[in-house]
């Protein structure tokens, strides 16, 4: 594979790295060469991360204080270069969009689209005086095609590829590559993390959902079993190392069996047809 750069030089900043793909992808990298800084947004995690050898920062994605206090330390520590950005960070929020309340709503968006984008314009500067750098963004299979009881997730994502688009375009010549990934299921603490936005921002007792939803619950709550087609983080750091290394990184990587076969599906099924895909993939949530 060809290098973008050579390793002694090359840097990135990842958000989410307490677990999961975040967390493999950090060692990952650090293995290959790359100086990495590892952001999470609790001090506790950080200490870990540090304690495992990476340089890792307290970076919180809600934060426009913290955002930039984290720009400027990579600053500082490198000089004012930056090879890349994974933006990795982000979570779901699960309930019906008829129970997703506004602060809900927006509580999801400032996560995974806004303390993003911000994130992002601000580490751009170094990458266009320095002449090149890779932005990649952590998107989802729910990125293109929507699932019933996670509309909040399905908007940031869709939101986050439409803006990763634009700002390829934008970057066209600049030397900044722009790519998206976009796992299916991935083993992590996702649900974990879900179940607890589930339980801090929908109604139960009192929405159209209430039967549902003890499926809904049921399935969050459990630590046993996985997705169909689960991959572990590796699958997606297998593509990052792609986006990051390769001379032409492609605009987007599809990650695990859902994520190929309903790209595939959606560009030859009707609206309605890829309805009743979606929704028989999901029958067993709901009944």
């Amino acid at each position: 594979m060809s290098q973008a750069a050579d390793t002694s030089t090359r840097s990135t900043l990842i958000t989410g790295c307490s677990s999961g793909i975040g967390h493999a992808a950090a060692h990952a990298l650090t293995r290959r060469g790359w100086r990495v800084f590892a952001t999470a947004r609790a001090e506790a995690d950080v200490k870990r991360l540090e304690e495992e050898g990476l340089e890792a920062l307290v970076l919180d994605l809600d934060s426009s204080a913290s955002i930039e206090a984290a720009v400027e330390t990579i600053k500082e520590r490198t000089g004012g270069r930056l090879t890349a950005l994974f933006n990795n960070g982000a979570y779901g929020q699960p309930g019906a969009v008829e129970d997703l309340s506004r602060e809900a709503l927006r509580a999801q968006l400032e996560t995974n689209l806004l303390g993003t984008h911000e994130l992002t314009t601000r580490v751009l500067p170094m990458m266009r005086a320095q002449g090149h750098g890779r932005i990649v963004q952590n998107s989802s299979v729910l990125g293109f095609a929507a699932l019933p009881y996670r509309g909040a997730y399905v908007c940031s994502k869709f939101a986050l590829e439409g803006l990763t688009d634009t700002l390829r375009m934008e970057l066209k010549g600049s030397g900044v590559h722009v790519s998206l990934i976009e796992p299916g299921p991935i083993t992590s603490r996702f649900r974990e993390n879900a179940y607890r936005a589930f339980q801090a921002h929908i109604d139960t007792a009192h929405s159209a959902h209430a039967t549902t939803y003890q499926k809904v619950e049921a399935r969050l709550a459990s630590s046993d079993g996985k997705a169909p087609f689960t991959l572990e983080p590796e699958a997606v750091v297998d593509k990052l190392i792609h986006a990051l290394e390769s001379r032409r990184p492609r605009p987007r990587y599809a990650v695990t069996v859902p994520t190929h076969l309903f790209a595939v599906l959606k560009r030859i099924l009707s609206s309605r047809g890829m309805d009743r895909v979606l929704l028989r993939s999901t029958k067993d949530e709901r009944e």
